[in-house]
């Protein structure tokens, strides 16, 4: 079987705790992964400890169940108890090294580099295995983010040698120019939890990669 890094290919469901509320967020990643995501990463930073805990357990199962890879955002130690396959990192979060040595060396740690390729190439020297760019569009959930373009996408995929993922204010319609450019992988919040048709969503962005495959 692939290790983790390898089967970084396809929609990556981010979860947003605005867009999942009355207990229906397990329902909604059900859907997403019933469409094709591949990746679910499961962002709160709520202080609810006992709620993150218990959503994360049951979001890490899910996953897991369906073959697709759980990640957790900046919680290491939450990652390390629910079996999650990884953390991903923001420039404010625990330091890559740290996070390796806590996880080992068979999880995932992943990195969000904005738009500095110079971040992602300390990010992979540190040892990250996959790095994040953007914003390549508006995006709800950060709206004063930086922008990011498509030519940082082609210059990583020449010089690093790990899995890309883009995001901010990715949409279907969208999308298909940064898989082109190189992204490995769409992470997505608003575009597929906030659709009143998750799977459906989830479907459309997965058909991107299919496209590219084919092509």
């Amino acid at each position: 079987m692939p290790g983790p890094a390898e089967r970084l290919r396809g929609l990556y469901a981010i979860t947003d705790p605005t867009l999942a509320v009355g207990g229906s967020l397990v329902d909604a990643v059900a859907q997403a992964l019933a469409g094709g995501a591949r990746a679910v990463q499961y962002r709160d930073k709520g202080a609810d400890v006992a709620r993150r805990q218990a959503e994360a357990a049951a979001l890490a199962s899910l996953c897991h169940a369906a073959g697709a890879l759980f990640i957790v955002n900046d919680d290491v130690e939450l990652a390390v108890s629910v079996h999650a396959d990884g953390v991903h990192l923001g420039r404010d979060d625990a330091a890559i090294s740290a996070a390796r040595a806590r996880l080992g060396p068979d999880r995932l740690v992943g990195a969000s580099c904005y738009d500095q390729f110079a971040l992602a190439e300390a990010a992979v020297a540190a040892g990250a295995d996959y790095v994040a760019f953007g914003s390549f569009h508006p995006s709800p959930t950060k709206p004063d983010a930086v922008r990011a373009d498509t030519g940082l996408l082609h210059r990583a995929r020449r010089a690093l040698a790990v899995p890309l993922v883009a995001i901010g204010g990715i949409t279907p319609e969208n999308g298909a120019p940064l898989v082109a450019a190189g992204a490995d992988m769409l992470a997505v919040i608003h575009a597929l939890f906030g659709a009143s048709d998750v799977r459906a969503a989830a479907t459309a962005f997965a058909r991107l990669f299919d496209c590219q495959e084919t092509a």
